[in-house]
């Protein structure tokens, strides 16, 4: 089964939340760059790894790879609020990171619908 057409999409946006991502945790203070930074890059990339490997597997194992994807964009999220209930980022920033994420999982919630075994 050929990768959904909006496998690229979801890459792609992937990708443009990373950049922003990167470009707001620069400013981080050292402490919080080194901890809770590294832990939300950390996942931004593996969450775009677990989808980049989805969309080059046959269903058996595409599912795997895209659950995978799932936790680790949750967490993602999660961590990014953490950050901003400490105010590591302020609202424009986290509005700004998490609304393509919301996306993203919606996306990610029905590639995952279309692999379930009938």
């Amino acid at each position: 089964m050929p990768p959904p057409g909006n496998t690229l999409s979801i890459i792609q946006k992937l990708t443009s939340a990373y950049k922003l991502w990167r470009d707001y945790w620069i400013h981080f203070d050292k402490l919080t760059r080194f901890g809770l930074g590294v832990k939300i890059d950390g996942l931004f990339i593996e969450t775009m790894q677990n989808v980049f490997i989805a969309s080059r597997k046959n269903r058996e194992y595409k599912k795997i790879y895209l659950d995978k994807a799932s936790d680790k964009l949750d967490l993602l999220k999660f961590l990014l609020q953490i950050a901003w209930e400490t105010s590591v980022l302020d609202n424009k920033k986290y509005i700004s990171l998490s609304q393509p994420l919301v996306e993203i999982g919606r996306m990610l919630g029905g590639w995952q619908k279309q692999t379930k075994t009938p």
